[in-house]
């Protein structure tokens, strides 16, 4: 069984989950507005990923006969300077995740619930993937310079994640 500090921590990364794909979401649009439609794609996968996060916490919460709270997420930003400060922005909505999971894993062992911690590793891991998969995406961005020809071509390869 959850303490109930536990539950209301989890709860709020619940929220924090949902909101990260909402921004992913929103992100997306953008992109698809500016007929990025691979960078639009990549951003439409990042938020099914994050909307499975919170899945994975709902799940959890229940299994340890906690209740799931959900809470109300701000819209996000429509509109962003550039490609380039959206993707910051995905970078930067990352590592304020990668704090609060450790926060999270830190109330965890304080209140010695093994089992949470446990499941807590699975994000801690994730969350090493997730910033530098968006730092990547970061960086050729970087690299583009904004050139219509390399951004096409970044385009094109982020198009195709998820493929096999």
């Amino acid at each position: 069984m959850l303490s109930d500090k536990l539950e209301k921590a989890l709860n709020l990364q619940i929220k924090k989950e949902l909101g990260n794909s909402y921004l992913y979401f929103g992100m997306s649009l953008y992109f698809r507005d500016m007929n990025l439609n691979g960078f639009g794609k990549w951003m439409h996968v990042q938020a099914d990923e994050e909307r499975g996060h919170a899945c994975k916490l709902i799940d959890y919460v229940i299994e340890r006969a906690g209740k799931v709270q959900l809470m109300e997420i701000d819209a996000p930003p429509r509109q962003w300077k550039s490609p380039l400060a959206a993707c910051e922005a995905a970078y930067e909505a990352e590592c304020d995740n990668s704090k609060q999971i450790d926060k999270l894993m830190d109330l965890a062992l304080k209140e010695n619930d093994h089992a949470t911690s446990v499941m807590l590793q699975w994000f801690v891991s994730e969350q090493v993937e997730e910033e530098a998969q968006t730092m990547e995406l970061v960086e050729h961005v970087k690299l583009t310079k904004d050139a219509p020809g390399p951004l096409l071509m970044l385009d094109h390869h982020l198009g195709a994640r998820g493929e096999k």
